[in-house]
């Protein structure tokens, strides 16, 4: 067996600082303008930051690069793919064949992956792609677990092999998706989806032998959410993931939150390194606990287990989860009073979690007192009224700086 690579998002520069805290092996990091994710907070500057801080960690960063380009995109994506040449990124993500051959001619050290988006669930496509200069395929997440092993086995050895293990499912093929374009004018292939099939949906049937009457089809008062995924979560699916010889395990998310990222990466690389410490003692439970307090919908698994599983549409839309949430990410650590950058309200009594890099298992204490970060003056509560709220508590034990704090609703 080997051990897979874990591969995070980093929709910034922060974020990935704590993937990799976390335990992530990789993230992969796109700016607005060229990526599938327009509305993440990552330009030039920052994926600089972010592969010059990785490097120097051992750790590796792929770029996202994967819109499907009109003519008028290849300007700037020939600067982009010079400047990640002399960056020595780790890898370019890209869809499009003509980015390819851009990167083929600017780039010709850095590795080409074959994003989702492509659409690749054969043998055929991803020797294709092989033949064509690429070095990963990440695969379209509707193959089932024979289909990718198939794949495996009839690729060369030296391609590597991608899945996503975790997050969120598009209702289109892979991801590649016109709805949000025809609805919001906002294109999903050049990375501003506006989530369309998220949307609560209105439904309506034409009136038996009475054209243009329509009646409505009627679930409840918050409308009918047809289109809107589960999350996928293969964590109880990760002996056979590491099994089949899967090189990079992969977590979706870029728009998410560090306390999401946090947890989930957490939870992803204790279920890795414990299956390879004791294969016969994996507990999928104890991560699965972690991931169900900070899931916004319900979980699946997709196809991977079974091509005709039919449950892993979210009919009720959002489930948000009411158990837990963000608290806070340590700034600064002392002995009697630490600094906490807050992310909801905090108050006297209120139980919280400190999520520990390496270990499942979290610490749990409650607050017992609060002091305004300022004046150092005691206080009952305080509330996140600005960006980079802080205040200061004491913690139960020794902490580093960027460790995140879940609080118990």
């Amino acid at each position: 067996m080997k051990k897979p690579e874990l591969l995070a998002p980093a929709g910034t520069f922060e974020k990935a600082k704590t993937a990799f805290m976390y335990g992530a092996d990789a993230v992969y990091a796109g700016t607005s303008d060229l990526s599938l994710r327009t509305r993440a907070g990552m330009q030039n500057e920052d994926l600089k930051n972010t592969i010059e801080y990785a490097h120097k960690m051992g750790k590796k960063v792929y770029t996202a690069l994967n819109i499907y380009a009109w003519d008028e995109n290849y300007e700037e994506i020939v600067k982009q793919v010079k400047m990640l040449e002399d960056l020595k990124s780790d890898g370019i993500i890209v869809s499009d064949g003509g980015v390819v051959e851009i990167i083929k001619k600017y780039a010709p050290n850095v590795p080409i992956h074959i994003s989702t988006q492509a659409n690749t669930v054969s043998y055929h496509s991803a020797n294709f792609w092989y033949k064509n200069g690429a070095k990963r395929v990440i695969l379209g997440r509707e193959l089932n677990k024979e289909q990718i092993k198939a794949i495996i086995q009839n690729t060369p050895k030296d391609m590597e092999i991608e899945i996503f293990a975790h997050g969120a499912i598009c209702f289109g093929y892979s991801g590649r998706c016109f709805l949000s374009d025809f609805l919001a004018n906002r294109s999903a292939n050049l990375g501003d989806c506006a989530q369309s099939c998220r949307w609560a949906y209105n439904v309506y049937v034409e009136e038996h032998n009475k054209p243009g009457n329509l009646m409505p089809v009627e679930d409840d008062e918050k409308g009918t959410y047809i289109f809107s995924s589960k999350d996928l979560c293969l964590i109880r699916e990760i002996p056979e993931i590491i099994r089949m010889g899967v090189d990079s395990v992969k977590i979706e998310g870029r728009l998410k939150t560090e306390y999401y990222l946090a947890s989930v990466i957490n939870a992803y690389r204790n279920a890795i390194d414990d299956y390879f410490e004791s294969p016969d003692n994996y507990d999928y439970t104890k991560y699965l606990n972690e991931l169900e307090k900070t899931k916004t919908r319900g979980l699946t698994t997709f196809y991977f287990n079974d091509r005709n599983n039919k449950d892993f549409q979210e009919y009720e839309g959002k489930q948000y989860n009411e158990g837990y949430e963000f608290g806070g990410k340590i700034i600064d650590y002392k002995e009697d009073k630490s600094l906490i950058e807050i992310k909801n309200k905090l108050k006297v009594g209120d139980e919280l979690e400190i999520i520990i890099p390496n270990q499942i298992e979290v610490e749990i204490f409650k607050i017992d007192k609060l002091w305004d970060s300022e004046t150092d003056e005691e206080i009952d509560h305080v509330n996140p009224g600005r960006l980079g709220q802080t205040v200061k508590i004491k913690l139960p034990i020794k902490c580093e700086k960027g460790w995140i704090i879940r609080r118990k609703k």
